[in-house]
């Protein structure tokens, strides 16, 4: 009996250590850490999505923090007006403009051609931020072929394409930080429902910076997948009740002040700090309690959206 006794006790204490050295490490990194010079990963910054949200909010991050921009996008006048926004704030940084449609079916050959236009530059940093999700929660058989296509499309082939076109100089370079913008959706919570393909392509995103980081870490490139919850954007407020900021669902430049600070640190984080808790306890719950009441929530959403509509 005195034996279980202790074994149950020791087995008890380890984990009391463990989850204590992960919160002094927690707190480590989200007081004490330096965030690292971005500049000396190369002169120039590619962010894509730029124009909107989070990607918006990077690009005046970067360029205050004296990194030249390639800014990427699909709508030529919010570029105009984005570049004439950030120059007016950060004067010294040159920016270059290449648009593009990652919903488009010439993806390939306008990615060929965008890394043609920076050919030459010495791209030191790649924000792999655009993203599209559902209209609305839809279950699986709800959802139209050139709605999950068009996911499949943004998310998975527009940052793969991204990807490789820059990794290359980065190689030559021997320097370089790649950042992708995954999401809670694929990790923080077991299920996604009734959003099934969106969760599914940010999974790939987050297997494929994790992959990434191992096969290029020893080539002096810091590849890492960040994982916010929710983000007061746009995007955001199209899928769920995301009306205004608040402490856990904050400002994309919020975000953003925090999260150029992980960068090229971990293969995988959460930068924001309420972000950071509401993960800690949802790995606490049952799996079946979180994907009950993420089944509920979506449930919610489609309702709310029919009343909506009838009103």
């Amino acid at each position: 009996m005195l034996f279980w006794i202790i074994l149950v006790s020791s087995l008890g204490f380890l984990w009391f250590l463990k989850k204590l050295s992960c919160f002094v490490r927690w707190l480590f990194n989200l007081l004490l850490r330096p965030a690292k010079d971005l500049t000396s990963y190369g002169s120039w910054a590619l962010v894509t999505g730029s124009t909107d949200g989070i990607g918006r909010a990077f690009a005046f991050k970067l360029a205050a923090s004296g990194l030249n921009l390639v800014l990427v996008s699909r709508n030529s006048a919010k570029l105009k007006t984005v570049s004439a926004e950030i120059q007016a704030r950060s004067p010294y940084s040159k920016i270059k403009l290449f648009e593009l449609d990652f919903s488009g079916d010439d993806v390939v050959s306008r990615v060929g051609e965008m890394k043609e236009a920076i050919d030459g530059l010495d791209i030191g940093v790649l924000i792999n931020n655009v993203g599209v999700t559902y209209p609305r929660a839809m279950y699986f058989h709800e959802v139209e072929e050139r709605v999950w296509m068009n996911l499949v499309r943004v998310n998975v082939e527009g940052t793969t394409h991204v990807t490789k076109a820059v990794v290359a100089g980065m190689i030559g370079r021997g320097r370089g930080a790649i950042l992708n913008i995954g999401s809670g959706a694929s990790i923080v919570v077991p299920s996604h429902p009734l959003y099934a393909v969106y969760a599914a392509t940010k999974a790939y995103i987050d297997q494929l910076s994790r992959s990434l980081y191992v096969e290029y870490k020893h080539q002096g490139i810091d590849v890492q997948c960040q994982v916010p919850l929710y983000v007061s954007t746009r995007m955001a407020s199209e899928v769920a009740d995301v009306e205004r900021s608040t402490v856990f669902i904050p400002r994309a430049e919020r975000y953003v002040e925090e999260a150029v600070k992980w960068i090229g640190y971990e293969s995988r984080c959460t930068p924001y700090w309420a972000h950071s808790l509401q993960w800690f306890f949802a790995s606490m719950l049952p799996h079946s309690l979180l994907d009950s009441w993420r089944l509920t929530v979506a449930i919610t959403r489609i309702q709310k959206s029919k009343q909506n509509k009838k009103n």
